[in-house]
């Protein structure tokens, strides 16, 4: 079982810059939008001469992109999913015209799905989930997720052990650890020392190996 990780924040706080700091031989990157990565120089570390970049926005390739990371490329220890929520919106639009409730059991399924397959994955990788905010009803920022079946049914947040959220302020750019009143944040206690993080994905990936390694480095 591998540790899910899910980042959930708005567009430019930072979500995707994080993934600078990782080891590109041991990362893998799927780009469901397709849409350059905010750091410098990452066609270099990125693409698919390297064996380590993918993109696309079909769920079902979602799925077989992390059986192969799983089961085909063992020196990958993080996959990273950048965005999740646009598997699920492209797909929306696709099917806009598509009358009934049905389409809404397929959009839940779909995102199901690619999170248990993500879940069952070898014990040495870490999958990074990074998906859009939204703000409910009582204020509270949440998953952005198509529909409010999905919310019910597979509760995405409740699907995983830790999720960071991302956060902007005065040009400073970190993820917070903790549940705020506001942010949907959470880490096992003792996980990370500080309720706001540097948004740095590679110190987060060591921190939480080592957590659940009992302290001992890989």
């Amino acid at each position: 079982m591998s540790n899910n990780v899910l980042i959930l924040g708005p567009s430019g706080s930072g979500k995707s810059t994080s993934i600078r700091t990782l080891d590109s031989e041991s990362t893998y990157i799927l780009n469901v939008l397709g849409k350059p990565l905010p750091f410098r120089g990452y066609k270099k570390k990125y693409n698919l001469d390297q064996k380590n970049y993918y993109e696309t926005d079909d769920w079902t390739r979602v799925v077989k992109c992390i059986q192969v990371v799983n089961l085909e490329k063992p020196h990958i220890k993080t996959l990273v999913i950048d965005d999740l929520q646009h598997v699920l919106s492209n797909e929306f639009m696709r099917r806009i015209g598509e009358r009934g409730f049905d389409k809404f059991n397929d959009f839940a399924f779909h995102f199901w799905k690619i999170i248990m397959e993500a879940k069952d994955t070898r014990d040495d990788l870490v999958c990074v989930f990074m998906i859009h905010n939204e703000i409910d009803d009582t204020g509270m920022s949440k998953v952005k997720t198509v529909g409010k079946l999905t919310d019910k049914t597979v509760s995405p947040d409740s699907t995983f052990t830790t999720i960071l959220h991302s956060n902007v302020r005065d040009g400073e750019y970190s993820f917070i650890t903790q549940n705020d009143g506001f942010h949907l944040a959470k880490s096992p206690i003792g996980m990370f020392e500080e309720k706001n993080i540097p948004n740095d994905l590679k110190f987060v990936r060591d921190t939480i190996t080592n957590y659940f390694n009992d302290g001992e480095d890989e």
